[in-house]
């Protein structure tokens, strides 16, 4: 299973990331029901870990624009398993999608302190 907590109306969950020739190192990451990939992290995070790069993506956005994001790929440690996950470098704050919820049951008490769990169906 994996916990978090609920700050500022954010359901937060640590999830450990092995970049090259790194220790895993955790991060914090805010669970996204809206995004439907694995993680996003700002792209000076993912410079800073020298995560490998793998092709620039098309996207569509909330406001039906579309722009190019550059993805990067990383081992991560998943409830105590190693997965391999796709991270798109954008945006300002670490986030957790839907993909890495599949199969999953994720609940949230939605109050400030609240918990955060993710287990396997």
């Amino acid at each position: 299973m994996i916990s978090g907590i609920v700050t500022d109306r954010h359901a937060i969950a640590i999830v450990d990331i092995s970049p090259p020739k790194w220790l895993d190192f955790p991060i914090e990451f805010v669970i996204d029901t809206g995004f439907t990939d694995y993680l996003c992290l700002p792209p000076e995070a993912v410079t800073l870990l020298g995560l490998p790069f793998l092709y620039d993506l098309p996207v569509n956005l909330a406001d039906n624009s579309e722009v190019l994001v550059a993805v990067h790929e990383a081992i991560i440690l998943w409830d105590g398993e190693e997965r391999e996950v796709r991270i798109f470098a954008t945006g300002r704050r670490p986030l957790i999608g839907t993909a890495l919820l599949d199969e999953q049951e994720l609940v949230i008490q939605f109050t400030e302190g609240g918990l955060v769990m993710i287990e396997e169906l």
